[in-house]
């Protein structure tokens, strides 16, 4: 997995993929912002700064591990398939990417499920395949079988579409909260063209929103018979009503204020 994330992290440096971590790392910033809790962990992909927006206290960055020599505050190397963390120990997890370049995304799924808090959210950005640059990535592929033609969007990584990603979620009793997409632009290579066409954008929000080419989804990990305790330090300490017996060294019991003979 490790190959492929660098594979999109040099792809991020073409204009093509500054346009696509733009418009993420906005539509992350607006899904975050108002989730509350205590921990929160992204998987992968330092370069979009998930949490950024997000104000809970702890904060986890996790890359694979092969990934050590990457410096960050509070970032673990780990497997995304086997966290470090406790079940029902986590309030958000930030996933840019991480399925689509997964070589287990179901196992990484359950995991997150594993270390969720009942109501905690998972955030996923993943590229469309239903969209202008997922069909230029398609025709690309099949003119390679030819022995020509090159790839718009990175050769790793098996991009899940819309729809799917809905059917994995709902199985693992997840409730889609929101769902943004972006990107309309045709499959062109330059910033020059990729500025000049800007104005589809707003054309591919209204009459053809899930053609994005990325995708954006919150959802709420919803478990059923499952009830939200109050903090117990949120409430005052109850004392017993019942009279207190003291021992007392002369052989009387006091009772309720009380001197009885023994």
């Amino acid at each position: 997995m490790d190959s492929q994330i660098i594979g999109l992290q040099a792809w991020f440096q073409s204009p093509t993929g500054q346009l696509l971590l733009q418009w993420e790392r906005e539509r992350l910033s607006e899904a975050v912002v108002d989730i509350f809790g205590y921990h929160a962990l992204q998987l992968g992909l330092p370069e979009i700064a998930g949490l950024a927006a997000n104000r809970m206290p702890h904060q986890w960055l996790a890359v694979g591990r092969s990934a050590d020599g990457l410096a960050a505050h509070a970032q673990l190397v780990t497997d995304f398939a086997a966290l470090p963390f406790a079940s029902a120990s986590l309030d958000l997890l930030v996933l840019p990417h991480t399925l689509e370049f997964s070589p287990d995304p179901h196992a990484t799924l359950r995991e997150v499920v594993r270390v969720l808090v009942p109501e905690g959210r998972v955030v996923v950005c993943g590229l469309n395949p239903a969209s202008l640059w997922g069909w230029a990535q398609q025709r690309a592929r099949w003119y390679q079988k030819l022995g020509f033609g090159q790839l718009y969007l990175p050769e790793s990584g098996d991009f899940i579409g819309y729809w799917r990603l809905r059917d994995w979620l709902r199985l693992l009793s997840f409730e889609v909260e929101s769902s943004n997409f972006g990107v309309y632009q045709p499959a062109v290579r330059t910033q020059k063209w990729l500025q000049r066409l800007q104005w589809m954008n707003g054309l591919g929000q209204r009459w053809w929103p899930i053609l994005g080419a990325a995708y954006c989804v919150v959802a709420v990990k919803k478990v059923h018979g499952a009830r939200l305790l109050e903090a117990q330090w949120k409430k005052a300490p109850k004392f017993a009503n019942a009279p207190v017996s003291i021992a007392r060294k002369d052989h009387l019991t006091l009772t309720s204020g009380k001197k009885t003979p023994n």
